[in-house]
């Protein structure tokens, strides 16, 4: 009830009079079972606009952090959250990972939407990077099809480093499901998953026509952090 009062009687309304949305595709969301909406990821924002625009209810699995936060900002970034479908989960790894497994296949379990970073953090630049296994492993366990999502422009409202979204006009597309029942009970074999995860990317990619990379983001933001960080120094010295 939280949630479809926020959705379309709190924060649908306002966002959408602000930003003006635009979706392409809107019929491939299955009107009813479980799917997995995996999407590009070029912003915090992402996870804000793709369940205003759908009709069925959806929860993303998020950091976290956002729901930990202190004082008034923390609050009210838990709300928002919350108010918007997201499942806090720890991303460090390890247990954590299993544990975040557990969580979207009990969502799944119920027959509803999940949305899935694949690249499992956002892109440092908007390109689109390599896909991590975990999706794949999720929906051939859970035996549910895969609808590839590219978000546009969010990146610019919205880049990272920023908490106050600039106003500009965001979109995205949806594309067909993708059927991987030919895998079925091969959710243990790392080539499968492999495969299933690489054909997940290319559906994006083609979807959105972005620049791809084959390296993990998450690579790319580690390999920058030193010379950032270099950087920040050098200007407070000088």
């Amino acid at each position: 009830m939280f949630y479809w009062f926020m959705k379309y009687v709190v924060i649908g309304p306002i966002v959408k009079a602000i930003f003006r949305p635009w979706i392409v595709g809107r019929s491939n969301v299955p009107a009813s079972g479980a799917a997995i909406l995996a999407s590009n990821h070029l912003s915090v924002s992402d996870s804000i606009f793709l369940p205003l625009m759908i009709d069925r209810p959806m929860s993303f699995l998020a950091k976290s952090d956002y729901f930990t936060g202190k004082g008034l900002k923390g609050w009210a970034t838990r709300m928002f959250m919350k108010a918007t479908g997201q499942i806090p989960i720890d991303r460090t790894g390890g247990k954590a990972s299993e544990d975040s497994l557990n969580t979207g296949l009990q969502v799944l379990g119920r027959g509803d939407l999940l949305g899935i970073y694949p690249e499992g953090t956002r892109s440092p630049d908007g390109k689109l990077y390599r896909g991590r296994t975990g999706l794949a492993r999720m929906a051939l366990e859970a035996r549910v099809p895969v609808v590839p999502v590219v978000m546009v422009d969010t990146g610019e409202i919205m880049p990272i480093g920023r908490s106050i979204p600039r106003i500009g006009r965001v979109g995205m597309v949806i594309g067909e499901p993708l059927d991987f029942s030919r895998f079925h009970g091969m959710e243990s074999d790392r080539f499968v998953l492999r495969s299933v995860t690489d054909e997940i990317m290319v559906a994006l990619q083609r979807l959105g026509e972005q620049q791809y990379a084959d390296v993990y983001a998450s690579t790319v933001k580690d390999r920058a952090a030193p010379a950032q960080t270099a950087a920040k120094t050098g200007s407070k010295a000088a």
